[in-house]
Formats: structure tokens, C-alpha cells, sequence
């Protein structure tokens, strides 16, 4: 049977090839779409490469400028956020609205604390603070350099297949993430965003308005416990908070109609996707 997600996210990246990048000596992927409106910078988790953000961004490329990116193998969080300032610099963007997912939203918070001055609104999703507790666990407590490649990428199937399991209806997301993990997301760089959260320093004060961040967070997302959002909220104070009631880890893929009117919300955009009801709550 032919897995719709995987299909329709090929047929993107088909149209959309992602190109690759040296930005300050570290080798990104980069997918650009659109050309017009405002810029949106978009930054994955662990689990995705640039386009695991293809139903957004063919929903807004024709109304915004939009920028992804893949992790490069070398580097880690202070490094890879002068990456992405200099990304937007060299791409003409003066200010971008920059959303990052998990490791993408520990990475766009860095972003925010060093290049202020480059992100118009700051949109942390399903992320942490702190990555102190994420070291005391698997895969983090192992040695992520010499480590068997098999045994990292068995371990997120094993997640996947528990997820899989207790959610049926998201079979295909669990296909997709695990084509991801077994081989899509080169070795290099899996161990590397494996690193990146392994190695990540305390993250530095934030002096961004409060009233310019919007966090996103799902009730029932398993590896962003509600202790771990409690402490985001507190420590980002946002001007607006986005909860999910289902969705999970991945809200963009398996429910893109709302996650499209949340991006179209914070970029001040008419509203095209699914309207905001009982599944998601904005809270100011």
C-alpha cells in the first residue's frame, strides 16, 4: 500500500530539490520557496530534514518568502546559530519570523539570544529550555561518536514503533519518520543533531520581547513531557501559546491545515487553512 505522506512529500522535494550550503565552513542543506511577502525560516527537529515542512510550505510559498534548512554533520547549537544568521544574511533576508521544532526550537532560541536583530518573531515548537535531563538518557548517554549506527537508529525505531502502536492512524507518519531515521538522514549527520542536543551549553539569556515569541506545544506530545513545556512557558514567558490536544511530536505533518493557519497567524496573513477550534488552543 502506498504510504500518501511519503508520496506526497517526494513529489515536493521532486519539485523542490534541496541544494547544499557552506555557511561558515559547515555544509547545510537549504531549500528555498517563494519569492514575495514576509520571510519564514524554518528549522526541523532530530527526525527531519528541510522539507519534513512540505505541506506549509506549499500552502504559503506563494505569500511568503520561506527558507528551510537540514542539519549539517559538523557543529553544534552556538555554531549553527551564526550558521543561520549568516544563511539570512546572505540570502538578502534583513528579519525573518523563525520557527524550529525539538532541536530546531533549542537551535532557533540561540538564534534569538545571539542575532537578535535577524528574527521577527520567534516561534519555539514541541522544544525545551534545557537539555540537562536529556542527557541522563538514552541515546544521549552513549558515546555518540563510536557508538554503533545500528544501534542509534534501532533505538528511535523502537520509539516509533511504540508510538505506531498506540496510534494506528498515524501509521504513515511512523513510515516516514522511520525512512528518515534508517537512512534518509545520512549517518554523519544523525550523530551530529544527536550531538547538538548531547553538547548544547546553557542557552544564554533571551532579551527578545516577550510579545514577539509564540510557543507551540502538544498535550500529547511523548517526548516533550508537560513538566518540560511548564518550564518552557515559564522561562519564555510568550506573548501567545499554541496547544495542540492531539498531534504529537510531528503537529505539522499530521494536522498541516491548522499548523498552516498558525503560521499564517503569526505572519499577519488572511487565513486559509483549517480554522481554530476544539483540537487547538491559542491562549494570549
Amino acid at each position: 500500500m502506498t504510504n500518501s505522506l511519503i508520496a506526497d512529500r517526494d513529489a515536493f522535494s521532486r519539485e523542490h530539490p534541496e541544494a547544499r550550503d557552506d555557511l561558515n565552513g559547515r555544509d547545510w542543506g537549504v531549500l528555498e520557496v517563494g519569492d514575495r511577502g514576509p520571510a519564514l525560516l524554518l528549522v526541523p527537529g532530530t527526525l527531519g530534514r528541510g522539507d519534513i515542512f512540505w505541506q506549509q510550505m506549499r500552502a504559503l510559498m506563494d505569500r511568503v518568502r520561506i527558507v528551510a534548512v537540514s542539519y549539517p554533520a559538523t557543529g553544534g547549537v552556538d555554531e549553527w546559530a551564526d550558521d543561520l544568521a549568516t544563511l539570512l544574511d546572505r540570502r538578502g533576508i534583513d528579519r525573518a519570523t523563525v520557527l524550529g521544532s525539538s532541536l530546531g526550537g533549542l537551535l532557533v532560541q540561540f538564534l534569538a539570544a545571539r542575532h537578535p536583530d535577524k528574527v521577527e518573531r520567534l516561534l519555539p515548537a514541541n522544544t525545551l529550555v534545557s537539555t540537562d535531563a536529556a542527557r541522563s538518557r538514552p541515546p544521549y548517554t552513549s558515546d555518540l561518536d563510536t557508538a554503533p549506527i545500528e544501534e542509534l537508529r534501532a533505538g528511535f525505531a523502537i520509539g516509533l514503533g511504540q508510538w505506531g502502536a498506540t496510534h494506528p492512524e498515524q501509521a504513515d507518519l511512523v513510515e516516514l519518520l522511520l525512512g528518515e531515521v534508517s537512512g534518509r538522514i545520512s549517518e554523519p549527520e544523525l550523530r551530529s543533531r544527536l550531538k547538538g542536543i548531547k553538547t548544547a551549553p546553557p542557552r544564554p539569556d533571551l532579551p527578545f520581547p516577550k510579545d514577539r515569541i509564540a510557543t507551540i506545544e502538544g498535550d500529547d506530545d511523548p517526548l516533550i513531557t508537560a513538566e518540560i513545556r511548564e518550564e518552557a512557558r515559564a522561562l519564555l514567558q510568550p506573548g501567545t501559546a499554541y496547544h495542540f490536544s492531539w498531534g504529537g511530536h510531528f503537529p505539522y505533518v499530521v494536522r498541516p491545515d491548522l499548523y498552516v493557519s498558525l503560521l499564517e497567524t503569526e505572519l499577519g496573513l488572511p487565513l486559509t487553512g483549517e480554522a481554530w477550534g476544539e483540537g487547538a488552543v491559542r491562549v494570549k
